[in-house]
């Protein structure tokens, strides 16, 4: 019978123990719990020796709002005379914090957001890539831009922060919206925010200017609460995980910044065309409904601060202090941006009027930082060597080789042997060969009896040991099929002289005074 059901029928607390088969100190302890309202599952709370103390925890608490650390406490609680051990104290501070967020833990509103509304954007750290000019390796930064609804996201890689590359990338980005929202929200950096009076904003006035060409308002969070803009915060852990290199991604260092660009570009596809958790539907798909409700985006872009307008000449040069600074090819005829930045200059253009696609454009076309040079004196040339990668000089000054061009038959079965080949014909060439014509037939010709692989392997051997003779081709060839490897290759120069030597004429002129040509008697 159960406790409380002996009690009720008997009304004594001996009987109702003899019922229930207990001591009836349990019987006056339950039910004197029942009276009190107390719960009987309830763990009994039993007296600790820091309980005097706790009061002095939980305000050493408050004051630190929660961040005091539990040993510093316990050094404090043993001035005051507490004798436990500092285990003690953790459990009692751990419990005081628990207590302490539970009043001042921060709930959050989702974000109802409508379709050409908000936009937001953000800047993260990159990988380093070689930089412009010398190749050292120099710190990069990706602007990454999120359309509130849609969630599409826009990542551009940068050199700097400065306020012509912010509006450069924010007309990019709006470009590959489709057009403007109506709010664009960032953090209070120095290129948007330029002072804060009683705790109010103070926009930058050629950020306001280009929120008024692009036909937008630019808003700031709160400082120093990245939680307010948590859109694009996530965009930009998203981007980092996956464009810069680390131990957790295994991705290999980027060999340029154009390689970053075309990574950024195929990045923003592959997120953009996949299924989003919360909406179920791709971003991209969602753009298309959002592209409504977009503003129309003017012809040009926002160019006060981007820099002097320049032309691009035709030997794909802009001039700025007399100095002319080389741009990459595809751009002759285009208007340019240029501005210095320190001890650089930097060449912006707009890429989305260009009749003919570039070669080395990856991603959607937009306001591009296409060049940066170092800052030169008045009267140089200022050239990057992979500006003109079709030019006669090498990258050292050197002359380029030339490249064979088959205009007949017989030179193109010629120079489909492969590679050996052609640098048998441009080395033959430049040595001023007689019969090249007849001795490539002869060429062709054993190739159909012994090989190809075999003629082309020996027609590199040739031009490499300066071998041009009528009959040196198919000395080599013999002469491989007995054993010989490329790497026993002997060349004949200062080094190596096939003279022979002279080690014996050494004893010449010596007399000879050994033990067996003594003088005689």
């Amino acid at each position: 019978m159960q406790i409380f059901e002996a009690l009720d029928a008997t009304e004594c607390v001996y009987s109702a123990a003899q019922l229930g088969g207990v001591d009836p100190k349990t019987v006056r302890r339950y039910a004197r719990m029942r009276d009190a309202g107390q719960s009987l599952d309830a763990p009994s709370v039993r007296t600790k020796l820091i309980d005097p103390y706790m009061p002095k925890i939980e305000e050493w608490v408050e004051r630190s709002q929660g961040r005091v650390r539990a040993d510093k406490l316990h050094e404090r609680l043993v001035l005051l005379g507490f004798a436990g051990d500092e285990r003690t104290t953790r459990r009692a501070v751990a419990k005081a914090k628990e207590r302490w967020k539970a009043g001042h833990r921060r709930t959050y509103r989702p974000w109802i957001t409508e379709p050409g509304l908000w936009a937001q954007f953000d800047w993260g750290q990159g990988p380093k890539v070689p930089g412009p000019g010398d190749g050292e390796p120099r710190e990069t930064l990706l602007f990454c831009a999120w359309l509130a609804w849609s969630r599409f996201r826009v990542v551009i890689p940068t050199w700097d922060r400065t306020l012509p590359t912010v509006i450069s990338c924010l007309d990019s980005a709006l470009r590959q919206f489709g057009g403007a929202p109506t709010y664009v929200l960032t953090d209070n950096e120095r290129t948007v925010t330029v002072d804060r009076v009683a705790g109010v904003p103070v926009r930058h006035p050629q950020v306001v200017a280009a929120g008024r060409h692009y036909g937008l308002q630019v808003h700031t969070c709160v400082p120093f609460d990245p939680e307010s803009k948590g859109g694009s915060e996530s965009t930009v852990k998203i981007a980092k995980a996956d464009l810069v290199p680390t131990e957790e991604n295994l991705l290999d260092q980027y060999a340029s910044f154009a390689e970053l660009r075309t990574a950024c570009a195929e990045f923003g596809k592959k997120v953009n065309n996949r299924i989003h958790r919360e909406t179920g539907k791709t971003p991209a798909s969602m753009l298309d409904i959002e592209k409504v409700r977009l503003h129309p985006l003017p012809a040009g872009p926002h160019t006060l601060a981007l820099g002097e307008s320049r032309l691009i000449y035709t030997d794909q040069t802009v001039r700025f202090g007399s100095v002319r600074y080389s741009t990459p090819p595809g751009l002759v005829g285009q208007e340019a941006w240029v501005r210095v930045d320190g001890d650089e200059l930097v060449v912006v253009a707009d890429l989305s009027h260009l009749i003919r696609r570039p070669t080395w454009l990856h991603g959607p076309a937009g306001l591009t930082e296409v060049a940066r040079h170092q800052i030169a004196l008045p009267g140089r040339l200022v050239i990057e060597p992979a500006h003109y990668p079709n030019h006669p000089q090498r990258l050292d000054g050197s002359p380029r080789p030339p490249k064979p061009k088959p205009s007949t038959e017989a030179e193109e079965a010629f120079l489909r042997l492969g590679p050996g080949a052609e640098s048998w014909l441009i080395e033959a060439s430049a040595r001023g060969v007689t019969r090249i014509r007849a001795k490539m037939a002869t060429a062709v010709e054993l190739a159909a009896l012994i090989g190809v692989g075999e003629v082309d392997l020996a027609l590199g051997l040739a031009a490499t040991a300066d071998r041009f003779e009528d009959e040196a081709l198919m000395s080599i060839v013999r002469h491989r099929r007995h054993g010989f490897r490329a790497d026993d290759l002997v060349v004949a120069d200062e080094a190596h002289s096939v003279q022979p030597g002279t080690s014996v004429w050494a004893d010449f002129g010596r007399t000879n005074n050994g033990p067996d040509q003594g003088s005689s008697s």
